[in-house]
């Protein structure tokens, strides 16, 4: 569509706009903050939220799905809550305001982004990627707060960075610019979680450079509540033998999207992407996947399990993207899903773009439902149907976690995926 072509807006772009109007006075950010506020809100009013005409948005129509946005509430108050593991240092963001006191731990460097959207210095991180970005136009338009961190090289962290953000109502719009030094090793929680069932739409990006040498694991774990909407996005660059493993768990939010967009920018840097999503009820999720393999030489594996209850729906888009260049990746994605009801559903897109000629590149994607070979041979040990259906589908994603190397953290991630499948098996 083109850009100048009005359109009529719907509700959600509405108030969206509105927002945005009303916020203009207080909303941080210098001149060439404002400037570039202003673009992208007029880019969302003239064209719109993406339709399933949007090829990277076919199967989840943002401009239908979301019929309604909370009002804005500056105001608006969050517990805080503990942290998903003992030990853990907990950088709290609630309801879009960030909170910098404390002590950080050594080698870690923590800035207000609201600091950086005054003194302009934001400015050029809020450019989205594409004509089809609507998560980093509507999070650009409107972020007022988040966190800078920089991890200082060599730096080594014992305990996991809990970046902890709490919703309880109306809207959140934050960002978290991370650069890790070369040869840092950390572990990096990032949790979106609602208090109670008031409606709020969130969007939350977080822009990742991992430096030469770094090993980091980053988790997404999205608990949103079962009215809410939650427009994520990660953004990654990949230094020479760096290494990136992101644990991705959605089991909350009613309309979902969480997309990855990732680069390989020096040789030897290897990627792994382990997602579960936990779906019930009338929910949408939806998590697309970008990766460009652009150097020699890099590695990446991707898996996602999915477990779909009710009249849950459920996407995954994948896309492998390798250059011209990028001879000898290794690069393999994977999706697999438990449809557990007949009125369940899942959209399963992996893709592969390959203009090298030295590669090994695979994709696959499976649906089922439980094996009930398996489920029979539970029952005749004397294991009720219910509990022996719930064993099942937690070993088919247990496995996921137990890649992480982190006893605490895969006791508490467990925990969750348990609490959630007692609730909805």
């Amino acid at each position: 569509m083109n850009m100048q072509q009005a359109i009529k807006m719907t509700a959600a772009e509405t108030a969206l706009v509105d927002a945005y109007t009303a916020q203009i006075g207080d909303l941080p950010g210098d001149g060439s903050v404002l400037s570039v506020r202003d673009t992208l809100v007029h880019e969302l009013k003239t064209a719109g939220l993406p339709t399933r005409r949007v090829e990277s948005w076919h199967y989840t129509d943002l401009r239908t799905l979301l019929r309604a946005v909370p009002a804005a509430d500056p105001s608006a108050f969050a517990d805080r809550v503990d942290a998903l593991v003992t030990g853990a240092t907990v950088l709290s963001v609630r309801n879009g305001h960030a909170d910098v006191k404390g002590n950080a731990p050594e080698g870690v460097t923590i800035r207000s982004y609201t600091d950086s959207l005054l003194d302009g210095s934001a400015a050029a991180g809020l450019a989205v990627l594409g004509s089809d970005d609507a998560i980093g136009r509507i999070n650009g338009g409107l972020v007022r707060g988040g966190l800078e961190l920089s991890i200082a090289d060599g730096t080594e962290l014992e305990d996991p960075l809990e970046i902890q953000l709490v919703q309880s109502l109306g809207q959140a719009h934050t960002r978290f610019p991370v650069s890790f030094g070369a040869n840092t090793k950390a572990t990096v929680i990032e949790r979106h979680l609602s208090t109670n069932s008031a409606e709020s739409l969130i969007s939350s990006v977080s822009d990742i450079v991992v430096g030469e040498g770094a090993d980091i694991t980053w988790i997404v774990l999205q608990q949103q509540g079962a009215a809410d909407t939650h427009l994520g996005q990660i953004r990654f660059d990949l230094a020479k033998d760096a290494k990136l493993h992101l644990f991705l768990i959605n089991a909350g939010g009613k309309l979902v999207r969480q997309e990855i967009h990732g680069k390989t920018s020096g040789e030897g840097a290897d990627f792994k992407l382990r997602g579960i999503n936990l779906l019930g009820g009338e929910s949408h999720t939806d998590v697309t996947f970008t990766l460009g393999h652009n150097v020699p030489h890099t590695t990446s594996t991707e898996i996602i399990r999915n477990v779909v209850f009710d009249r849950a729906k459920g996407v995954f888009q994948g896309k492998i993207l390798v250059a011209k260049d990028a001879q000898k990746t290794d690069a393999k994605m994977a999706c697999n899903t438990l449809l557990l009801s007949d009125d369940a559903d899942l959209s399963a897109k992996p893709e592969l773009e390959i203009f090298a000629d030295d590669v090994q590149c695979g994709h696959g994607a499976t649906v089922a439902d439980i094996d009930h070979t398996q489920l029979f041979y539970l029952m005749a040990r004397g294991i009720p149907e219910n509990k022996a259906r719930g064993m099942l589908v937690n070993a088919f994603v247990a496995e996921i976690v137990e890649e992480l190397d982190d006893e605490p953290l895969v006791e508490a991630l467990e925990s969750v995926i348990s609490t959630w499948l007692e609730k909805h098996a």
